[in-house]
């Protein structure tokens, strides 16, 4: 299994990160990438630590894999795919969005249905089929870019007022492609190994250039990343700030820059139908999704979490208001982890005969998520109330005799000693009102797309004629005529 040196070691390559006008020398110790370096680094022992509940065999050799590579074939596959997820979620609090664990599993759907990709020719299923037994067996962080940048959504790629704004081919040679133009959203790339551009937002005729599948590493000749400003730069220590100093993984806009890609590298090639049909043709977008609900299960578990803690901090978990809000909160986050599990139970099977999470229940979940997130955020915002705004600026004040003394006498609470309280009371504020939070509630909400995406996934993943011929079943047990019976 690759380690956490191994993997900081891997970061140090040449690639162009810029953040605050400046390129970054290196990820790994800047402090806007550092926290979250070490995380990642943390997660790739935590699993080689744990080969029992998050690997399988790899199909090339035998050695242990992480599960987020398994196109499961059985239940007994599906269930271990999840359980080991599962463990990853639970390592970063369902906090990390895009992890090793997330694009992978994508790759994972690709490979499962190689022909698909073959239909431009077969080299381009072997590409597909090379590639992610390379990630998978080399435990590589891949990134994805999927979507255009926001210029004009009024406009096709190939309407907009430059040919080269969104990311596409630009020159064709005997030996590959060179691609300019940008794409977003890179969540986590400047932290990966390697990105995948592609497009999932519908293409229309006339974007064959935009209508790609490729591969580059993210040292790519030409490739820049230009990340949003951080969260976890600048802030004072971990104790005041516990989640944006370690789980910041960063946002990007990726510039190409004339990047050359060798055909090797490309999966999809300017085919409009096949770059959608990447996603649902095979079961690589039901399998990145159901990851995504198996994390999003951990995190709102996590908040859950915190609530119970502030209430019994404060005294008043035996309250009937109290309970009710913790109720409801534990409602929310049984509906999440409960799709998981049904999702799980309920599965459908691919043509090429993956048994993958059924997506009624995947996609049931992802049209909640919008609504459902800033809701538990919001239950936990009142609980927590004003004791939110009283904490201390820094841990500086616990440090400086001269004011130790107040700050340990009036913060602590009926549960919890003063340190304590305030740490428990910083960690709060850190999910529900700091800017990390506020990109976390952006994330969950815009997931999957605006909202009306997300619920077009539901409506078309729900087979209406079960409930249609419930419906119709009680129409057809009455006429006009019938007789009541009492």
């Amino acid at each position: 299994m690759r380690t956490g040196a191994q993997y900081l070691g891997s970061l140090r390559d040449g690639r162009q990160v810029v953040i605050d006008g400046a390129l970054v020398g290196d990820v790994t110790t800047h402090p806007a990438f550092a926290g979250v370096c070490q995380t990642m680094a943390g997660l790739y022992d935590y699993i080689a630590e744990r080969p029992q509940e998050i690997t399988f065999p790899s199909p090339r050799d035998g050695r242990p894999v992480v599960v987020s590579h398994l196109a499961p074939r059985s239940e007994g596959e599906l269930r271990q795919r999840r359980i080991g997820l599962t463990r990853i979620a639970e390592f970063t609090y369902g906090l990390i969005g895009r992890g090793p664990e997330h694009v992978s599993s994508m790759l994972a759907g690709f490979a499962s249905a190689p022909e698909v990709f073959a239909r431009q020719g077969t080299q381009f299923g072997d590409n597909v089929l090379r590639f992610q037994a390379k990630v998978r067996d080399e435990h590589l962080y891949v990134a994805y870019t999927i979507i255009q940048p926001q210029i004009d959504r009024t406009k096709a790629a190939h309407e907009l007022a430059e040919k080269h704004l969104a990311a596409g081919v630009y020159q064709e040679r005997d030996d590959g492609i060179v691609i300019r133009g940008a794409q977003m959203l890179g969540t986590a790339a400047a932290i990966a190994d390697w990105l995948l551009l592609t497009c999932i937002q519908p293409l229309r005729e006339g974007d064959e250039d935009y209508a790609l599948s490729l591969a580059v590493p993210i040292n790519a000749p030409g490739l820049r990343l230009y990340a949003r400003r951080s969260y976890a730069a600048g802030q004072s220590s971990v104790f005041d700030y516990p989640l944006s100093t370690r789980f910041d993984e960063s946002d990007s806009l990726v510039v190409f820059r004339d990047v050359f890609v060798p055909w090797e590298q490309v999966f999809v090639y300017r085919d409009v139908k096949l770059t959608r049909g990447q996603f649902f043709e095979t079961p690589a977008h039901v399998l990145g999704n159901s990851q995504a609900q198996i994390r999003l299960a951990c995190k709102t578990k996590f908040l859950l979490g915190l609530a119970a803690r502030v209430a019994q901090a404060t005294g008043v978990e035996k309250l009937p208001a109290v309970q009710w809000q913790l109720g409801e909160l534990a409602s929310l986050a049984a509906v999440v982890e409960g799709m998981t599990l049904a999702a799980e139970a309920a599965p459908d099977t691919s043509p090429q005969g993956v048994v993958h999470p059924g997506r009624r229940f995947v996609y049931g979940a992802m049209g909640l998520q919008a609504q459902l997130y800033p809701k538990m955020v919001h239950l936990l915002r009142e609980l927590a109330g004003g004791g939110l705004l009283q904490v201390p600026s820094s841990i500086q004040e616990f440090n400086n005799p001269e004011t130790a003394g107040d700050i340990l006498r009036y913060n602590q609470s009926a549960g919890l000693e003063a340190v304590d309280r305030v740490k428990l009371f910083k960690l709060v504020w850190e999910i529900v009102g700091s800017e990390f939070a506020g990109r976390h509630q952006q994330y969950e909400m815009f997931y999957a797309g605006a909202p009306f995406v997300a619920k077009t996934y539901a409506y078309t993943n729900y087979d209406f004629r079960e409930a249609l011929s419930l419906v119709q079943r009680c129409l057809d047990s009455y006429h006009l005529d019938t007789v009541n019976p009492g």
